[in-house]
């Protein structure tokens, strides 16, 4: 896949859903950084918005933003997508270290 782009109520539940699926990448977009920021940094590939929240112009420009976007191949951004597709494989020591260095960095207090 190249790119995608989902909308439920919210794109909460689409992005969910959708992160399920080996390969997929997607995330939740509410503004121009994060969309063009996702892609650079994470390789994001499934744009997600909420169709009760963002309004018809806003979500145009978010595509946009989404689409005119390049992945960075800067080694820490493929670094980190090897730590993400390793997470995908059946459980390893390589996965549960992901695991690890991922949780770490999003949850340290």
């Amino acid at each position: 896949m190249d790119r995608g782009l989902a909308v439920c109520g919210t794109g909460v539940g689409a992005a969910v859903a959708l992160n399920k699926i080996s390969g997929v990448r997607a995330c939740l977009i509410e503004g121009h950084c994060s969309a063009k920021q996702g892609v650079e940094d994470d390789d994001l590939n499934v744009i997600c918005l909420g169709g009760r929240i963002e309004g018809p112009e806003l979500a145009w420009d978010l595509i946009q933003t989404f689409l005119a976007a390049n992945f960075s191949h800067a080694p820490r951004h493929v670094r980190r997508l090897a730590k993400l597709a390793a997470l995908e494989e059946p459980p390893t020591a390589k996965a549960k270290d992901a695991y690890e260095t991922i949780t770490h960095h999003c949850f340290r207090s």
